[in-house]
């Protein structure tokens, strides 16, 4: 009987189905092994990349900075304040008889002088007047005169028992009535004087004339609130300013020992100096509100750079700091646990260093405690370093 084709096998033959199953296992092996070379590979090679640091992060660069050393420089003591030029004295010239104002003869901002004829009051009214009294005064003097003649007349006749005592008196009286009369009548002459003066405004100092109040024409009365004119004196001129009341104590001192103290005025940018001057006076309370006192200097002024109401900063200086160790201002860094400075150290980096601050001239700040003279000081690029950081100094020029 014969098999079937597919079941008929020859000794040392493999069939086709087997072989390919072969291949097949071959093939899957040399794949498998090929992955597990690249990826063996892939490893190595990574590994060998970490060890020579190729993708490592790249070091931090240098912060270019500006820096300065600190010195030892002596440094003005001062004190620096908010200040207003005030007038020693201001006056609102107004008018004391009622009258048409008739001339005007100053210039609006023009510079009088004391005794200075500034305006002019129709005076006829009281030139009448004046005539008037006169005339009465020449009347009770002429009944004065008759008075005391009949007196004496009187008193002779008494001594001769030929007329009673009580018409000598009654004519007494009348003689010291008439005196009376006269003397009121020279007052009323005194007063109209006075009031003819009055028509002539003279200016009471010296000083600026401010603008004008009232125009020629117009009729002023003494009882006028906003006057004619206000005069402004300039030279000499004042600053009242303020100072915290810690710092009250050496001023104090030194005006005690007869001191002149030196005070600057300087303009709200404290950039250019205006006009120089003494102190003259401290206030006699501390205005508890702020925590300060008021100090008045007086300036000549001779230049008229100080100007009524002027906002200005005054500088009082107390002396002189010998050999201050000094750094620029700008070095001056500030937290709410006090001041630092960032030290440049000698590889490089900077370091944040304590300091108590002094006293400041300029742009010169003392550091009492925290630096010594040659310590390098970063006072430009802070805001871009922190403790530790590294960076590229640049001396800054003086």
């Amino acid at each position: 009987m014969n098999r079937p084709a597919e079941q008929l096998s020859l000794p040392g033959v493999v069939p086709d189905s087997k072989r390919s199953q072969g291949r097949r296992r071959r093939w899957t092996w040399i794949a498998i092994t090929a992955v597990a070379l690249v990826v063996a590979a892939l490893l190595l090679a990574h590994m060998g990349q970490d060890a020579s640091g190729q993708h490592q992060p790249p070091a931090p660069r240098p912060v270019a900075v500006v820096a300065a050393p600190a010195v030892a420089r002596d440094l003005g003591i001062d004190l620096i304040g908010l200040g207003t030029v005030t007038p020693l004295n201001t006056v609102t010239v107004r008018t004391r008889v009622d009258g048409e104002l008739l001339t005007v003869r100053y210039r609006q901002g023009q510079m009088v002088s004391k005794g200075e004829l500034l305006a002019e009051i129709d005076p006829r009214p009281f030139q009448a007047q004046l005539t008037q009294f006169e005339g009465q005064l020449a009347r009770d003097e002429a009944l004065l005169e008759n008075a005391r003649v009949d007196l004496e007349r009187y008193q002779v006749l008494w001594s001769q028992n030929s007329i009673q005592k009580q018409q000598l008196d009654t004519q007494l009286s009348l003689v010291r009535q008439y005196e009376g009369t006269v003397k009121n009548d020279r007052g009323l002459i005194e007063a109209t004087r006075v009031n003819l003066d009055y028509c002539r405004i003279t200016s009471p100092l010296a000083g600026r004339v401010g603008l004008r109040l009232v125009d020629p024409g117009n009729i002023v009365h003494a009882t006028d609130t906003t006057g004619i004119v206000v005069i402004t004196q300039l030279q000499p001129i004042t600053v009242i300013f303020t100072l915290p009341e810690d710092n009250i104590g050496a001023v104090v001192d030194r005006l005690g020992r007869g001191e002149r103290l030196v005070v600057d005025a300087y303009d709200r940018a404290q950039q250019r100096k205006l006009a120089s001057g003494s102190l003259v006076t401290i206030d006699n309370q501390i205005d508890t509100t702020t925590g300060t006192v008021k100090l008045r200097a007086e300036f000549p002024n001779t230049d008229r750079r100080l100007f009524p109401n002027q906002f200005v900063n005054a500088r009082l200086n107390l002396g002189v700091a010998r050999g201050a160790t000094a750094v620029p201002v700008a070095a001056i860094q500030r937290t709410a646990t006090g001041a630092f400075v960032y030290v440049v150290t000698q590889n490089h980096t900077v370091q944040a260093r304590p300091v108590i601050v002094g006293i400041t001239d300029g742009d010169q700040v003392q550091v009492t405690n925290g630096l010594a003279p040659g310590d390098v000081v970063v006072v430009d690029g802070a805001d871009r370093i922190r403790d530790g950081s590294l960076v590229d100094a640049r001396l800054r020029r003086s």
